[in-house]
Formats: C-alpha cells, sequence, structure tokens
C-alpha cells in the first residue's frame, strides 16, 4: 500500500521528516518497507534560478544567436549566448546555470556546462518551457512576471515539491489503516496531535427530489397529444440481502461534465501509482484512497426503473464485466441490480460495463456501501477478480464513513466537473452496527506486556484509538470499553492490550537485568533446528540450493494421480482457488519451481527443501511430517574443454542421500524396491520396518502433468524419524598401525541378485577382518549365459592388532567365496 507523505500532511500537520515518520510507523505495526523520493518533474530543477536580461544584444559572429549578460542573484552577471528570438533586456527569465542538469520534454536528459558558442563564452541557458520539463512550446524562452528576486529558485517560482511516498507492507488485520486517513488516525495516537476529516460541512442536499419536466405524447387516434408531465429525478434503493449489506447510501448528481481531472488531483493519483482515467473516477479513487471507503459511480440513465436492489444473483446469469469479460454468476454473488433484478455491478468488487460512466454522462449516481466481507470475498475469489475496492471489503470497512465519503466525493465533483446535487442522500441502514464491548483488566495488562503502565497513560491511549471507556469498576482495575467498527481486528481483552502496546512502544518495555524462571526446561537434545541447519550446510556444499515452497498447494495435482479425496486436508482460501489444499507431498511445490526454472534455460538444477507435509488418516485425524525432498535434473557437471557434460544420474541423487544419512550417523538401511505413487522406480531405504527415504526417477506422466520438460530425479527422506533416531556421527578412533589389503572378485550370478545381498553376505561371512565391500564393475553379456551378469566386487581387509598374513588373507578369501557360492550361487571367474 502506498501513502504520500504530501497527502497525509493534509489530514494531519506534522513537520516531522519522512524517515522519523516511517520509523514511528513501523515501531506500530504499520511496516515501512520503503520510501519512495518523487519530483513533480525529474531533476526537481535543481540549479535552475529566476534571473534578469540586464542587457542583449547580437552575436558578433551569428545573426541567430544573441549575447546576453544576466543578473542571477549573486552579484556577479553571467554571459550567456541565446538563440531565442524573443529575448531582450529587462526581462525576467529562467536560467540553468553552470552544472545544473535539465530534463526535457522531449529526447534525453542534458548537462549545463560553460562553453563557448561561435567564439563567444557562455556560462548558463536561458530556457524555454519545453527544455525544463514543463511544456511542449519551443517558440521561445519563458519571460516571466514576477517581483521575486534573482536568484529565487525557479522551483518555488513554479510551485514545485517533492513528495516522499511510503510502500506500507499492510497487514490482513489492519483493515483500519488502508487509506491515508487510516495513516492518520495512526500518527495521532502515536505524535500525541489531531487530525482531522475532510471538511464536508458545505455539502448541501435538497430536501426532496428535484422535479423534472417530461414531454409525453398520447396518440389519440386521429390526432396526438402532446402533454407535460413533472417527476421526482431520484434513484431508489432496496436492499434485498441484509447480511450481504448491512448500509448502502446513494446520491444523484445532475450536470455532470466527464472530463480530464486537474493537475491536482492527477498528481495525487500518481503519487500512489494509479493512473487518472477521468473527473468522475479520479474522484472515487481519491476518496478511496484518502478515507478507505470504496465509491462506485454509476451512469444514471443507465439503471433501469430508477430503481438499485441489492440482492443475491441468479444461478447461472451472465454479465458483463467493465472489462469486457463476460462471467457466469454463483447463486452466493452478491450484485447492484436495477428494478428487474439485472445485474449492474458485482457488489465490492467490480462494476458492469452498460451501467459505467462514460464521456456521454452527465448524470451520476454515486454509490457507497458497508458489504459483509465475506460475501464480498467469496465474489472476488470466484470470479478471480482483485481490486482496490474489494481489497478494503474484504478485510472490513468502516460503516460510519459511508456518508462521509460520499459528501466529500460530491463536494469534488461539483468544484471539479460542475456537478448539482438532485436529490438528498438516500441512506438505507435497517441494523446500525454498534460498537464492540470489550472487557479489560489492567492488571491483565502489566502481566501481558511485563512492564507497569500508568492507569491514565492506558486511558490516554485508548481515547486516542477511538476507543470509549463506558464503565469502570469501583476499584478502578476492570474497564468496559466501546471499540469502533472500524478496529475490524480488536475483539478481545488481548486485542486491546496489543493495542496499548504498539502505540506505547515495544522498544519502551525495559528488560529486567536478571532474567529468570522458575524451572528448568527439558531441552532436546539434539537440537533439530542444528541438525537442519547442518544438513542445509552439507547439501549447500555440495552444489544443492535451498528452495522454500507454499505448504498451500492444487488438489488436481493428487486428484489425478489417484490420491483418495478424504486423505486430503482441505481449506477453504478465498483468496485463491487454486491453493485449496495443504500438500501431502513435498514433490508438486518443488516440480513447479523447476518448471519455472527450466522454462527460463536454467536446465542444470540441484535443489533441496525441508517442508511440511499433512494428511488426513482413515480415522479422519490430521497429521502433519516433516520432510527433506531433494531434487535433481539436468546435467551434473557442465561441459569444459576438458571433458563432455554428463546427465545427471540415480546414484548421483543416492550419493547425496547417503551423505545426509551418515552426517545423521544412520548406516544405509536395508533397500527394496520403491512403491513411491510419484516414482518411476527407484529404491526405498528402511530401518526397522519403517520407509526412511524414497529416491527414483520421477514418473513421466507427473512430469508431464505438471509441465517440466526433461528428467527429475527425486528423494524424501523423513526428517522426523532422522532427528529421533540421530546419533553422532563424530566418533574419534586411533589410527590403524598395520596396513589394509585389497582383494577383488568377479561373481557371476543370477541377474535377480542384487549387490546388497552380496553386500550382507560378505559381512556375515568375514565379520573380524572385513572393512569394506565395493562394487566397481558390472557386466551382462551373451557368454556369461541367459539370465547371468558379473559383479567385479573390491574387499579391503585389514586387523588392527597385527599385519596381516597370507595364510590369514587367503582363509578369509575362502570363507568369502564358499558363502557367496552357497548363499547366492555364484560362480567365481578366474
Amino acid at each position: 500500500m502506498k501513502i504520500s507523505l504530501d497527502w497525509l500532511r493534509t489530514l494531519i500537520p506534522t513537520d516531522k521528516s519522512a524517515a522519523e515518520i516511517g520509523a514511528l510507523l513501523t515501531g506500530s505495526g504499520l511496516e515501512v518497507e520503503g520510501i519512495e523520493e518523487l519530483e513533480s518533474i525529474p531533476g526537481g530543477l535543481r540549479g535552475v534560478v529566476i534571473g534578469e536580461v540586464l542587457t542583449c544584444q547580437k552575436h558578433p559572429d551569428a545573426d541567430k544567436l544573441s549575447l546576453t549578460t544576466v543578473d542571477v542573484g549573486d552579484g556577479t552577471p553571467r554571459q550567456i549566448v541565446c538563440g531565442a528570438p524573443n529575448v531582450t533586456a529587462g526581462q525576467k527569465v529562467v536560467v540553468a546555470l553552470d552544472g545544473a542538469t535539465l530534463y526535457p520534454s522531449q529526447g534525453e536528459p542534458f548537462k549545463i556546462k560553460k562553453s563557448k558558442i561561435r567564439g563567444a563564452a557562455s556560462e548558463g541557458m536561458i530556457c524555454a518551457e519545453d527544455e525544463i520539463g514543463l511544456g511542449t512550446s519551443h517558440a521561445g524562452i519563458m519571460v516571466l512576471d514576477t517581483p521575486l528576486p534573482n536568484g529565487t529558485p525557479a522551483a518555488e517560482y513554479f510551485g514545485l515539491g517533492s513528495d516522499s511516498v511510503f510502500e506500507i507492507g499492510l497487514t490482513p488485520n489492519r483493515a483500519d489503516a488502508a487509506s491515508h486517513f487510516g495513516v492518520a488516525r495512526e500518527l495521532r495516537a502515536l505524535l500525541r496531535q489531531p487530525c482531522h476529516l475532510p471538511d464536508v460541512s458545505k455539502f448541501h442536499a435538497p430536501t426532496a427530489p428535484i422535479k423534472k419536466q417530461n414531454v409525453v405524447e398520447i396518440d389519440q387516434g386521429n390526432w396526438v397529444e402532446t402533454r407535460k408531465e413533472w417527476y421526482d429525478d431520484t434513484i431508489s434503493v432496496t436492499i434485498e440481502d441484509e447480511t450481504g449489506s448491512q448500509r448502502y447510501a446513494g446520491l444523484l448528481l445532475d450536470n455532470v461534465q466527464v472530463g480530464p481531472s486537474p493537475e491536482w488531483l492527477q498528481r495525487r493519483l500518481r503519487s500512489i501509482g494509479l493512473s487518472p482515467i477521468n473527473n468522475v473516477v479520479d474522484v472515487t479513487n481519491f476518496v478511496l484512497h484518502e478515507l478507505g471507503q470504496p465509491l462506485h459511480a454509476f451512469d444514471a440513465d443507465q439503471i433501469p426503473g430508477g430503481k438499485i436492489v441489492v440482492k443475491r444473483a441468479t444461478e447461472g446469469e451472465k454479465f458483463v464485466t467493465l472489462d469486457g469479460a463476460e462471467r457466469t454468476l454463483r447463486a452466493a454473488d452478491l450484485v447492484i441490480a436495477g428494478a428487474a433484478g439485472e445485474p449492474l455491478a458485482l457488489a465490492g468488487v467490480f462494476g458492469g460495463k452498460t451501467s459505467g460512466v462514460s464521456d456521454a454522462t452527465t448524470r451520476v449516481f454515486l454509490e457507497s456501501a458497508y458489504f459483509a466481507p465475506a460475501a464480498v470475498r467469496r465474489t472476488a475469489q470466484t470470479h478471480q477478480l482483485k481490486t482496490d475496492a474489494s481489497f478494503r471489503f474484504e478485510r472490513g470497512t468502516d460503516p460510519h464513513m459511508v456518508p462521509i465519503a460520499l459528501k466529500r466525493a460530491a463536494l469534488l465533483l461539483q468544484e471539479i466537473a460542475g456537478a448539482t446535487i438532485a436529490a438528498p442522500i438516500v441512506d438505507v441502514y435497517p441494523t446500525p452496527i454498534a460498537h464492540t464491548l470489550v472487557r479489560l483488566r489492567l492488571p491483565r495488562v502489566e502481566m501481558l506486556v511485563g512492564q507497569y503502565i500508568a492507569p491514565e497513560r492506558i486511558r490516554q491511549i485508548l481515547t486516542d484509538l477511538d476507543i470509549l471507556i463506558s464503565e469502570e469498576s469501583e476499584d478502578g482495575h476492570e474497564w468496559i470499553l466501546a471499540v469502533p467498527p472500524h478496529k475490524v481486528d480488536v475483539t478481545r481483552e488481548a486485542d486491546i492490550i496489543e493495542e496499548i502496546l504498539r502505540i506505547y512502544g515495544y522498544n519502551h518495555v525495559a528488560l529486567r537485568p536478571h532474567n529468570s524462571a522458575s524451572f528448568l526446561a527439558k531441552f532436546p537434545n539434539p537440537d533439530p533446528e542444528v541438525l537442519r541447519q547442518n544438513i542445509a550446510r552439507l547439501l549447500s556444499g555440495q552444489g544443492y540450493s535451498e528452495i522454500i515452497t507454499n505448504s498451500l498447494t492444487n488438489s488436481q495435482y493428487f486428484e489425478k494421480e489417484g490420491q483418495p479425496a478424504d486423505e486430503l486436508v482441505r481449506v477453504l482460501n478465498y483468496n485463491s482457488a487454486d491453493l485449496n489444499v495443504l500438500r501431502p507431498s513435498v514433490l508438486q511445490s518443488g516440480l513447479e519451481i523447476l518448471r519455472h526454472n527450466i522454462n527460463r534455460r536454467q536446465r542444470d538444477l540441484k535443489l533441496y527443501e525441508f517442508g511440511k507435509t499433512y494428511q488426513r488418516d482413515a480415522d479422519g485425524k490430521y497429521q502433519e511430517k516433516n520432510k527433506l525432498a531433494i531434487f535433481l535434473t539436468g546435467n551434473a557437471t557442465a561441459e569444459t574443454w576438458q571433458h563432455k557434460s554428463e546427465k545427471s544420474n540415480f546414484h548421483d541423487l543416492a550419493a547425496a542421500v547417503q551423505q545426509v544419512l551418515a552426517a545423521l550417523g544412520h548406516p544405509v538401511p536395508a533397500p527394496q524396491p520403491v512403491q513411491h505413487p510419484y516414482l518411476a522406480g527407484g529404491l526405498a531405504l528402511l530401518a526397522h520396518n519403517q520407509v526412511v527415504a524414497q529416491l527414483g526417477a520421477v514418473a513421466a506422466g507427473v512430469l508431464k502433468r505438471l509441465d517440466v520438460s526433461q528428467p527429475v530425479w527425486y528423494a524424501e527422506l523423513d526428517w522426523d524419524w532422522l532427528v529421533r533416531k540421530y546419533k553422532n556421527a563424530l566418533a574419534a578412533r586411533e589410527l590403524p598401525k598395520f596396513p589394509e589389503v585389497r582383494r577383488d572378485l568377479s561373481l557371476v550370478v543370477d541377474r535377480s541378485v542384487t549387490f546388497e545381498q552380496l553386500r550382507q553376505i560378505a559381512v556375515r561371512a568375514e565379520r573380524k577382518l572385513l572393512q569394506t565391500v565395493t562394487v566397481f564393475d558390472v557386466y551382462e553379456g551373451d557368454n556369461l549365459g541367459e539370465g547371468k551378469k558379473s559383479y567385479s566386487v573390491s574387499f579391503i581387509l585389514q586387523d588392527p592388532t597385527q599385519t596381516l598374513t597370507d595364510q590369514a588373507i587367503d582363509a578369509a578369501m575362502q570363507r568369502l567365496i564358499g558363502q557367496f557360492e552357497k548363499q547366492a550361487g555364484a560362480v567365481i571367474r578366474r
């Protein structure tokens, strides 16, 4: 949300700088994410002053140039060569001094420097309006009629100023601050000085609708009778759905002249990033951002039957919005309709094409209303329409601001569009929204804040926040407060205390010199966050990049893969229909990241994420689990002059998984074929009959449905289990004093035999001397026989107490060979 400091100062006069105000707002919970400095015209006319031409004569070497001397107020006249035909002595002119940078209306900026023009020195430039960005005329220099002394900055003469614009990260609970007046109201409490609403005391509406005359022709058979009839110029309002619209006010304006807005209004809108459209629309936008109350302008002549009806839509009816799109309405949509029920606008969201203001409009019906947040949020979400109006209505507006905003807009349209008020304000308010009553216990304030705050200071803060004290207990320790409707998030005692603390200042809560507790908490060992940081450093050191994705995702990802609907954890998300479940797997959100990067030609990716998954079990209970996901795609190594690039493969992924397990003190669990629904082949690692990790290639169908155009390797580790079963992997041991020995075997076995089976056989057969078993080659060929393959395996043998003899080595290898032949049916290739 953008807030203009210049605009803000019209509501709360303050000499505080932008930085000071930004710090105050951030400290109170309205985080200022940035402050942008805006200038009326680029450069702000720095280095440009008012001067007076003292002398003017023809340039000795150029017929179309003049040689002038100009007083710029510093006691030293400047000699300036000027090419304008209208320059003459005695004129007040605009002078750009040496070093000034000018930003012309057309072309690139340029810097003024001392120079020689046709042999004559020139120490500045006398400017035309297009040369300083104030217009398009280049017929001659600007000649001023002003008593201002020479040397006065030109920006002062033209009334140019700069503005500071705050970018505020408005949180959803602070709907009360979604406008300039809302921020001014916040500063009122922080600065302890008054702020004020725009003056609407000059608003006067007729006590009854203005009578208009209409000529009616009546066919009498042989002749036509012409008759003049008088009628009331008015628009009536009916609220059929009081749940969706609790207050609806409107005002009819006549003689409206639609056209461009004045410069001051355009400047206000541009300062907060809005583009001016026309004076009627600009006024509604201006009032919205000034007071926080959305308005809508209808072409009154396009309201059928002269009647406004606030109702629910008819299921399936068609409606064309201002953007030209045809939308199918649902029965839950709140609409503004005409006399026959035809929709004119989506209430609080978007207007209709047929009833919008155009250049031909002369009669305008201004709408100012309070719509229920849930009704607007549902409609905006259903039709994927996010507007400045829906942003505010969804969070809650102030029902008391409805008539004030209407009067403010009417006065502005009288001023800039020649409008006249044709009828009294129509204000339908069946059930006024009352203040919320909240109990506040002063001892509770001290307990939650952690510091005593004097009751007088609390009373002052509440008064500045428009929160009234309606009752007090006899001992003064308990108050009943009346919270105004614009404080939509303040409904409980804790909310009141938060409001007090925001204004009192978090920085004013002193830390005690000795913090203590009455008990010692049992701290988990190890700290899960430390383990997470260690593994993050490990993977980042291997070239992986950490990602953080949204836990909210699209249910279609899982429904199309056959995931039972009752296992999904669904959420009612009015902000996005596509994000309607909590993810049961981290895979899909990671694939979205891969797709985004691959589509931008970043194809070689190594990513990891610590994320949560959510699911419902058979008993209907919700489960939340922590996972570590690893993604690998593209090339493992880049192409260089030394070697060609190599594609990432399963073993690269398995190596990363093994490193994680080793760092957490876990031996690689027993593998078995993976049964993961989204993986096409791979391994599942089991420990104590529990799946600890699953890794493999993502199924082609999954990749296609998420529009990922290249193979992806994926591993998912049960982070909760890994942390729970963590073992300190750092163990010191003495370096061996005696050498190790390597022996190799080539084993021909059935194709179904895995290396893991051979490794387990070796470990059981030689427990004393065998240190490691690795495979360095796998071969399949016709010469081995059908259904056979060959493993080339190396064995590292070592005795920590003595040097191994040939006899001990041969005995160990014979034991290994015997068990391979017996348990795996191996044939030793010699």
